[in-house]
């Protein structure tokens, strides 16, 4: 046999195996993205949340338009103390994430003054 002929399908070989490894980074750097965008999420949800409460909405209120800003599958907590509202929003890593360890979960706190916490009541 000829060096031609030895060859032959070598490619299709090399590319049967490098597909599939550069598909698994591919779906590793989306999943990656995708945690930075819950994360942003997360905090913009708390925010919203937050600052609806501390204006003196009702905590139902809040809590709806936290969900509809966070991601899918958050949890929203809310405590109102002292003056003081306080919203948490937790939300799981994107599924392959956790193929690779311990998977990271994404939350964020907020903290406010409620507005009328200064007033003196009538």
């Amino acid at each position: 046999m000829t060096g031609r002929r030895c060859e032959r399908g070598a490619v299709t070989a090399e590319l049967a195996v490098a597909v599939p490894a550069l598909l698994l980074v591919l779906a590793l750097a989306l999943s990656a993205v995708q945690l930075g965008v819950d994360r942003l999420r997360c905090a913009d949800a708390a925010q919203v949340g937050a600052r609806l409460l501390a204006r003196g909405e009702d905590e139902a209120l809040a809590r709806a338009a936290a969900q509809r800003v966070a991601p899918r599958d958050a949890v929203i907590g809310v405590s109102v103390a002292d003056g003081r509202v306080e919203v948490a929003v937790r939300s799981a890593a994107p599924p392959l994430l956790g193929t690779l360890g311990p998977a990271p979960s994404v939350e964020a706190v907020v903290v406010a003054r409620r507005e009328d916490a200064g007033q003196a009541l009538p």
